[in-house]
C-alpha cells in the first residue's frame, strides 16, 4: 500500500481522525527523515516531535497486531496490499467526508492523494494523457521542474490507467544506487528485475541474458519474450525523474535510444504494442544523442504549466478564504508565479492563520519567510553543481534577459529557478529574484550600469570565481579539500561563538582502503571513493553544511547549527547507506568489519566559546574516529568536546 492509502485507512478506521501533525510525521518518516530534520524542516521541537510519533507507531502496532516503529514502518507496509473491505472502508470514509463542510488539510509537499480537494487539474493536460495511454505502443513526455506536480499528475495517470484495467508500473531512477549505473549492463539488469517485481511475475534474467548477443540486444528479447508475453492487458509504464540518467552520459547514450527502439518497434511487433509509455523528467536532455536515436523528439510532448490566475484564485477558495475581489490573488501571483507547491505553501499558513497576506509577501525572501527551508535546500543544490552559482547571480540580478551556457541554463531550469525563453534565461518567479540577488555570493557587490551587465566585467568576475573555486575544491570528488575545511571551521567558530550555537564535526574514514587499493586494484578504489563521496554529498544537503575530502580516504564534514543527536544521526545515516552500497571486499584479510566497504566516524560538538578553539574540537573528532576504528570499525563514535 502507498502512504496515502495508509493515512485514508487510517482515518476511516479509528475513532478519531489523525492529526494534521500526525499526517506530516507518517509521510516524513516514509521517506526516511530523521526527527531532527522533521523538526528543523517543521519548525517543531524534537521532544514534541517524537512523542507524536512514539503514539503514531503505538497505534500503528495495536491497529496491525505486530510492532511497527519508524525504522520497519516502510518496509512492513509497502509490501501490502489493500484488501476489499478495506478499500470500500476508504470510499465510505472519503464520500462522507466530501459531503461535510469541514477541511481536513496536510502539509504541502508530497504528491496530493487520488481524492484531494487540492488538486487543481491544468486542462487539457490530463484528458491528453488519458487519452494517449489507450493508443497501443504510445509514448507520453511530461517535463517540469521540481514541485510543479509531476507526481500528483502521474498519480492520477496510473488511477486512469487501473480504472482501464491496465497494469501499471512505476519506476523511480532516484532509486538506481550509484553502483548500478556504472555500466549499462548492470543498470538494464537492474531496471528489468525492478519492473519484474512491479509485475508480480518471477525474475529470468539469466535465462535470457547472453554476453554473446549484448545486455540491450538481451534486454529486449527478455522483454519481448518474457514481461510482455506474460501480461494480458496494455501496460503503463512511468519513468520517473528519467533526467538522473542524464549525469551518466555512457548509460544514456545506450538506454535512451533503446527506449526509443522499443517504441517503434509496436509498429512492426505486435506484442510491443501493450507498452505504453510516460517518461516523466525535469530538464532538456543535454547528452549527445542522434536526433533519431532519441526518445525525446517523439511521442506526445507535454509542459507542466504554472497555475493560472484563475486556478489560483479556485485553490483559494477551496481553502476557505475569502478572496472574492481577487486583489490578493495579484499580489500573490506577482511574487510566487503560480508555482503550484509555492502557492499551497502561502495557502497552508494563511489557512490556518500562521501569518498574513501582507506579512507573508514582506517576509517570503527572508529567512524569516515561510519560504526559507525550500529555498535553502534551492541554494545548497546550486552551490552542489560546479559553475552553476555564477549563472544564477548573472540572472538574478540583471533586469534584462541573460544568455547562458545552455548545460547550465538546463540545470537551473530543472530546479526550478529560472525559465527559458529561446536562448535567454529569466527567474522564474519573483521570489527567487529576491532571495538569490541577495543571496547568491553575498560578498560580491555587483554594480549595473544602466540596468545591464557589462559582459567584460562579468567574464572577469566569472573567471575571478572558478579559480577561487578550483581552489578550494577537491578535483577527485569535487567536494571541498583540506585547506578550505580547516578555513571554514574557524569561520564557524568565529560566527558561533558570537551567537552561541552549537557546532558539530563528523571525521569519516573508509575501513581498511588501502588493502581494498591493493587487493582491487585502483580504478576500483577510485570508483568506491566516488560513491561514498556521493553518499556524502547527498545525506548533507542543508546551505550551510560543508562536506570535505580531508585526505585520501578521510572526509571531514562541518555542521553549523547542529547539536550532538543531530551529528551523530547524520553519521549514521552515513554508515548504513555506505554499507547498503555493498561495494564487495573480498580480500582474504581476516579481521574486516563486513564483506563491503565500511565506513568509521567519530564525532565531536560544543558550542564555541572565546577561550577555546577550533582545533581543539577537530581534535577531539580524531579522539573519536580513532576509538571508533579501536572498538572494531563499522561504526560511530561520539566524544564530547
Amino acid at each position: 500500500m502507498t502512504i496515502y492509502e495508509l493515512v485514508q485507512l487510517l482515518n476511516a478506521t479509528q475513532k478519531k481522525p489523525l492529526t494534521s501533525l500526525q499526517e506530516w510525521v507518517l509521510h516524513q518518516a516514509w521517506e526516511g527523515k530523521t526527527y531532527s530534520r522533521m523538526a528543523a524542516e517543521g519548525n517543531y521541537v524534537d521532544e514534541y516531535l517524537r512523542k507524536t510519533a512514539s503514539e503514531l507507531w503505538a497505534l500503528l502496532s495495536e491497529f496491525l497486531g505486530e510492532t511497527i516503529t519508524k525504522y520497519n514502518f516502510r518496509a512492513t507496509l509497502e509490501p501490502r496490499q489493500l484488501t476489499k473491505t478495506q478499500q470500500q472502508l476508504i470510499r465510505d470514509f472519503s464520500n462522507a467526508n466530501n459531503s461535510s463542510n469541514s477541511l481536513t488539510i496536510e502539509f504541502p509537499g508530497a504528491p496530493l492523494a487520488i481524492n484531494s480537494k487540492f488538486y487543481i487539474p491544468r486542462p487539457p493536460i490530463e484528458e491528453l494523457i488519458y487519452e494517449e495511454i489507450t493508443k497501443p505502443g504510445s509514448l507520453v513526455r511530461i517535463k517540469a521542474p521540481r514541485k510543479m506536480g509531476k507526481s500528483s499528475l502521474v498519480l492520477r495517470v496510473v488511477a486512469h490507467a487501473d480504472s482501464l484495467n491496465y497494469r501499471t508500473v512505476s519506476i523511480d531512477f532516484r532509486q538506481a544506487d550509484t553502483a548500478f549505473l556504472s555500466t549499462i549492463d548492470k543498470f538494464l539488469r537492474w531496471f528489468s528485475a525492478n519492473v519484474s517485481r512491479e509485475l508480480e511475475l518471477e525474475s529470468r534474467l539469466d535465462n535470457y541474458w547472453d554476453e554473446e548477443i549484448g545486455s540491450k540486444v538481451s534486454c529486449t528479447v527478455y522483454w519481448q519474450s518474457y514481461l510482455l508475453e506474460q501480461i494480458q492487458t496494455p501496460l503503463v509504464l512511468v519513468l520517473n525523474e528519467v533526467n538522473r540518467i542524464f549525469e551518466y552520459p555512457e548509460i544514456a547514450q545506450e538506454f535512451l535510444p533503446l527506449l526509443r527502439y522499443w517504441h517503434e518497434q509496436a509498429k512492426y511487433i505486435q506484442v510491443w504494442q501493450k507498452l505504453r509509455f510516460v517518461v516523466v523528467y525535469s530538464t532538456e536532455i543535454y547528452v549527445p544523442i542522434k536526433l533519431n536515436q532519441s526518445p525525446f523528439n517523439i511521442g506526445l510532448p507535454l509542459k507542466l504549466p504554472p497555475l493560472t490566475t484563475e486556478q489560483v484564485q479556485e485553490l483559494a477558495q477551496r481553502y476557505n478564504l475569502d478572496w472574492t475581489d481577487r486583489s490578493q490573488t495579484k499580489r500573490l501571483m506577482t511574487l510566487l508565479g503560480g508555482h503550484p507547491y509555492l502557492v499551497q505553501l502561502a495557502f497552508y499558513h494563511l489557512y490556518r492563520q500562521d501569518v498574513a497576506l501582507k506579512e507573508l509577501l514582506q517576509q517570503a525572501g527572508t529567512e524569516s519567510g515561510i519560504y526559507e527551508e525550500y529555498l535553502r535546500y534551492s541554494l545548497a543544490t546550486v552551490q552542489a553543481e560546479p559553475g552553476l552559482e555564477v549563472a544564477l547571480q548573472q540572472v538574478m540580478r540583471s533586469e534584462e534577459p541573460v544568455a547562458l551556457d545552455s548545460k547550465l541554463a538546463y540545470k537551473l531550469e530543472s530546479i526550478g529557478l529560472v525559465n527559458i525563453d529561446g536562448d535567454r534565461v529569466i527567474p522564474s518567479c519573483e521570489l527567487y529574484r529576491l532571495y538569490f540577488a541577495r543571496k547568491v555570493l553575498p560578498s560580491q557587490e555587483v554594480i549595473v550600469p544602466n540596468g545591464s551587465f557589462n559582459d567584460n566585467f562579468i567574464q572577469l568576475e566569472r573567471e575571478n570565481l572558478e579559480l577561487r573555486r578550483l581552489r578550494d575544491i577537491d578535483d577527485f570528488t569535487q567536494l571541498a579539500n583540506r585547506r578550505y575545511f580547516e578555513q571554514y571551521l574557524e569561520e564557524q567558530w568565529q560566527k558561533l561563538t558570537k551567537e552561541a550555537s552549537p557546532l558539530s564535526i563528523i571525521l569519516c574514514d573508509i575501513d581498511f582502503f588501502k588493502i581494498y587499493n591493493k587487493t582491487q586494484g585502483s580504478e576500483a578504489g577510485d570508483n568506491g571513493l566516488r560513491q561514498i563521496a556521493e553518499v556524502m554529498r547527498q545525506l548533507v544537503r542543508k546551505s550551510h553544511d560543508l562536506v570535505a575530502r580531508y585526505q585520501e580516504d578521510e572526509f571531514g564534514i562541518i555542521l553549523p547549527n547542529a547539536n550532538a543527536n543531530i551529528a551523530c544521526e547524520v553519521a549514521e545515516r552515513i554508515r548504513e547507506k555506505v554499507k547498503s552500497l555493498a561495494i564487495s571486499h573480498d580480500s582474504k584479510i581476516g579481521g574486516l568489519p563486513a564483506p563491503v566497504l565500511t565506513v568509521s566516524l567519530g564525532v565531536t560538538s560544543t558550542i564555541p566559546q572565546r577561550h577555546l578553539n577550533s582545533d581543539g574540537l577537530f581534535r577531539k573528532a580524531k579522539e573519536a574516529l580513532a576509538q571508533a576504528k579501536t572498538l572494531g570499525r563499522n561504526q560511530v563514535n561520539f566524544q564530547q568536546f
